[in-house]
Parts: C-alpha cells; sequence; structure tokens
C-alpha cells in the first residue's frame, strides 16, 4: 500500500473496526480511484445503501477528490 492507500486504510480501521478491510487505488497509482471493501459489526442490520452512506460520510472528504469509488460493505 501507499501512503495514501495507508491514510484511508486507518481512516476505515479506526472508525469501523472491521473484520475484513482492502483499499486499493484502481487508477495506476494516481489516487484518483479506489476499490475498497469493509466487512464489520457496524453494519449489522443496516441495508447496503446506508451502509455506503456510513462510509461516504467517513471519506467525504477524500472523496471530494476522487474520480470514482467501487465500494463493498458487508455486515458479519
Amino acid at each position: 500500500m501507499d501512503d495514501y492507500e495507508k491514510k484511508i486504510f486507518g481512516i476505515l480501521q479506526e472508525k469501523f473496526q472491521p473484520e475484513k478491510l482492502q483499499v486499493k487505488d484502481v487508477s495506476g497509482g494516481c489516487g484518483s480511484m479506489f476499490a475498497i471493501l469493509v466487512e464489520a459489526n457496524a453494519f449489522k442490520g443496516l441495508p447496503m445503501v446506508k451502509q455506503h452512506r456510513l462510509v461516504n460520510e467517513v471519506l467525504k472528504d477524500e472523496i471530494k477528490q476522487w474520480h470514482g469509488l467501487q465500494l463493498r460493505t458487508k455486515a458479519v
């Protein structure tokens, strides 16, 4: 992971304490598009739309700078 991927990983790790977390820059290294997987207890009982909204809210300042986001979430 590069430094920016580590930053995103750290933000999500701190907020959700996920069982599984993956952050990958899929833009060829320029930091404009990410594929993120978050599997966390925090999502239990929430529909996927609400799970995604939680992640989007936590990353809103970062997402403003991106061209795209491939987000997968799952309750564990």
